[in-house]
This record gives C-alpha cells, sequence and structure tokens, in this order.
C-alpha cells in the first residue's frame, strides 16, 4: 500500500449508488475512493490537506482504502463557523 499526501481539488461523484464513487485530485494524481466516500464527503472540501492510503488500478487512478484530513475537517470548519 502505498500513502500520498497533498492538496484535494476537482471533487466530483461519478457514480451515485449505495456507496458512491467519488473522483478527486490530490496534487496531480486523480484518486478515487468508493468504500468511505460518504464519510470523505463530509470530512473533506477542495483545498484541504489530506493523506490518502492504497494502490493504483490499471489507469493509473489512485484507488483509494484509507484518508486521513490533516488539520479541521469539513464538518468541524463549518461547526466553528456556527457557534460565531
Amino acid at each position: 500500500m502505498e500513502t500520498i499526501r497533498g492538496i484535494v481539488s476537482k471533487v466530483k461523484i461519478i457514480k451515485m449508488s449505495e456507496r458512491p464513487l467519488v473522483y478527486f485530485k490530490v496534487d496531480e494524481v486523480s484518486c478515487l475512493i468508493a468504500t468511505h466516500s460518504l464519510s470523505f464527503l463530509a470530512d473533506v472540501a477542495e483545498g484541504s490537506k489530506i493523506v490518502v492510503a492504497g494502490d493504483y488500478n490499471s489507469r493509473k487512478q489512485f484507488v483509494v482504502k484509507k484518508y486521513a484530513v490533516v488539520g479541521m475537517t469539513k464538518i468541524m470548519m463549518e461547526f466553528e463557523m456556527m457557534r460565531i
């Protein structure tokens, strides 16, 4: 399993289902996540710093198995904004 660190950009939902397939970029690496995609959408916004772990598929896309947000998650930021 490999890890990548960077800043998230271009978050898109590719396939809507019980487990949505989400496409995003970490710096210039194309990534896909399905396993924890609903949590990912709640935690990560464009511009978030993130660490992802997974493997590359045959199309050179990084398939994410685990992720961690460095700093505050999207929900934490929204909660802080509500308190002000």
